[in-house]
């Protein structure tokens, strides 16, 4: 089980409109020992980055309803204690121009859906290794 230091299961924000996704990322994450914290549209999202302390990951689709996911990743990497957030985009799209502008916001992966859980996996553990680096 991949546990914090301070016991606690590391945490997971999910951002991901499709229930069937969103249940099937849940699954594995919960098999590797996350906690998962879903929102299933952008202004949830919102709230949550808002109100809450920062998660271990976050999982952000693109296309979200109300804000999409784009504006979302601003707002976390404009947001004290969430800057350094690893950021997993989980999206179906493939279009050139919008990795480029995830990319430039220091994304640890682009996971197109839909996806292998290996390739998942391995995102999630790259993200991890990433992220415990000093900054």
């Amino acid at each position: 089980m991949n546990n914090q230091s301070s016991g606690q299961n590391p945490l997971l924000l999910l951002v991901e409109d499709e229930q069937d996704m969103a249940d099937l990322v849940t699954l594995i994450m919960k098999e590797q020992g996350y906690q998962v914290l879903h929102a299933a549209d952008g202004s949830v999202a919102l709230e949550k980055i808002a109100l809450m302390s920062p998660p271990s990951l976050v999982m952000l689709d693109i296309q979200l309803p109300h804000v999409d996911g784009i504006t979302i990743l601003e707002t976390i990497r404009a947001t004290p204690d969430w800057e350094h957030v690893p950021v997993i985009m989980l999206t179906g799209v493939a279009d050139q121009d919008k990795i480029r502008k995830v990319r430039t916001l220091r994304i640890q992966d682009y996971v197109l859906k839909p996806f292998r859980q290996e390739t998942l996996l391995r995102s999630v553990d790259q993200s991890r290794k990433t992220s415990a680096r000093p900054q």
